[in-house]
């Protein structure tokens, strides 16, 4: 049904949600902003850094790269590595590479992580191409991490864009998909709710990683 899936990092590759909600954790206790329930911090995995530091705490100027450090001393050396595959991942990309699909990853997370994560889980050779950010731009642009991703391999008109799939589990995946003129898959082991991506217009929505070979 698709040549070529496109899969966002967090809640759709990897459940990174220990390491990403402690590295906050850290920040927020360096910055002395105290913090009750820990679940809350579910919420601010998607979007980038600097965004959930804005949006969702009001920090501006001085306070948000300051924040942004603080968050970066405990992910850059620990937090990174607190994850896990989702069930399901690891035989679904074999199966996409032994079909001969073009597997992409699409990330707002910084792409020296990204790397060092499916380094690290021994996942980096079923990707044929990475399009994250930098670690000193600030961008939230999802729309643009995946155009810039179907650029890179060749997937220009509207023929060819027809083929691929945008995966993920928040609306800023099914929202960036549509923006460049892509299907999508949302996923409802990640992060998002059924509501939300419902809401943003997911093309289609499953529950397990193991239902998203039925799209090969």
């Amino acid at each position: 049904m698709y040549n070529t899936f496109l899969f966002d990092l967090d809640g759709t590759i990897i459940d990174s949600s220990p390491g990403i909600t402690n590295a906050y954790s850290y920040a927020f206790q360096k910055l002395h902003i105290p913090l009750e329930d820990k679940t809350v911090l579910h919420k601010l995995i998607g979007p980038s850094l600097r965004c959930c530091f804005q949006e969702f705490c009001g920090f501006s100027g001085d306070r948000l790269e300051h924040a942004v450090t603080l968050y970066r001393e405990y992910y850059g050396d620990t937090g990174l590595f607190e994850c896990e595959l989702y069930p399901g991942i690891l035989e679904l990309l074999d199966t996409l590479k032994r079909s001969g699909k073009t597997v992409i990853l699409a990330t707002a997370k910084p792409e020296i992580y990204a790397k060092r994560i499916l380094t690290r889980l021994s996942i980096d050779h079923y990707f044929d191409f990475i399009s994250a950010t930098s670690l000193d731009v600030a961008k939230n642009d999802k729309a643009g991490i995946i155009n810039h991703a179907l650029t890179a391999v060749g997937i220009t008109d509207s023929t060819a864009r027809s083929t691929a799939v945008m995966v993920g589990d928040r609306e800023f995946d099914i929202l960036g998909a549509q923006q460049v003129g892509l299907d999508s898959i949302g996923v409802l082991y990640g992060f998002g709710s059924p509501a939300e991506l419902s809401s943003a217009g997911a093309t289609h929505i499953v529950k397990h990683a193991q239902e998203i070979q039925a799209f090969i």
